[in-house]
């Protein structure tokens, strides 16, 4: 099983400052959406939703577990987001399979795709990778380092160690870029073609996230390789300031803003 807890966390409780409206309907129209893929029933997409819609973007938020369809298409949409949650890639549930598959809408109508923890496993899944547990067991959850390969520091700088949650990693699949590693789990991040990453770790993480999580999730704190919940907030606030940057400047790269989108199909061309 995918090791991300439920947090039975409302989003708007995590950001009160910014207005519901914002997250459930778009109050000024043609607004351009990004798609949110959420897998609790109560699920948020925390700093990243926040940073989002500070673009400009309004968030279309779907949950395919609980019957909610994905577009046959792109076209409304300026890019996709897939969440972490509590399954596995491996598991035969339906709504599983159903967004592997779908990923191959964003893939290959080359719109910004992004694939956080479960996301990017079963970004990987789709291209044909796999999705396993770590050969000693062990398990990342807390702050782990971070190494950026020389595609990864020729996009931007990367924050030393980040908050990861799981107790499963992807290989590196034909035709994905490896973009960090790490010393447990290798493959921390990923980039398909221009436009679409997978990432390991979770820098949509807010503080009432962790309350949450180290909360709900206290029993995976005694797994193998995990870290005890004060070394938890002991880490943020060491580490967490860089991965606020790392993740602005991650978004200018994968998405830019509303109002100035990112053109991948011109950054393809220069290339």
């Amino acid at each position: 099983m995918q090791d991300e807890v439920a947090t039975g966390l409302d989003f708007r409780a995590d950001l009160p400052h910014i207005k519901s409206m914002l997250f459930q309907s778009d109050p000024v129209k043609n607004r351009p959406k990004v798609l949110i893929v959420l897998h609790q029933e109560h699920s948020s997409p925390g700093r990243v939703g926040l940073e989002l819609v500070k673009r400009g973007f309004a968030l279309d938020i779907r949950k395919p577990r609980f019957g909610d369809l994905l577009p046959d298409t792109m076209e409304n949409h300026a890019g996709a987001v897939i969440f972490g949650g509590p399954m596995s890639a491996n598991d035969p549930d339906a709504f599983i399979q159903k967004e592997i598959d779908w990923i191959g809408v964003p893939l290959a109508e080359e719109k910004p795709f992004l694939g956080i923890c479960l996301g990017a496993q079963m970004m990987v899944k789709h291209m044909g990778g796999t999705v396993t547990g770590h050969h000693e067991s062990l398990v990342e959850i807390g702050y782990y380092p971070l190494q950026p390969t020389e595609a990864g520091k020729s996009l931007m700088d990367w924050p030393k160690k980040v908050y990861q949650w799981h107790r499963e990693g992807f290989d590196l699949p034909r035709g994905a870029d490896l973009l960090a590693s790490g010393p447990t789990y290798p493959n921390q991040a990923i980039r398909v073609g221009s436009c679409a990453y997978g990432i390991q770790f979770h820098p949509e993480l807010t503080h009432q996230m962790m309350v949450r999580w180290t909360t709900k999730g206290a029993p995976r704190m005694e797994l193998p390789g995990a870290q005890q919940r004060r070394d938890h907030f002991a880490g943020r606030f060491v580490y967490d300031p860089a991965v606020r940057k790392w993740l602005d400047r991650f978004l200018d790269l994968w998405i830019g803003t509303a109002a100035a989108p990112v053109c991948h199909g011109m950054l393809k061309a220069a290339e």
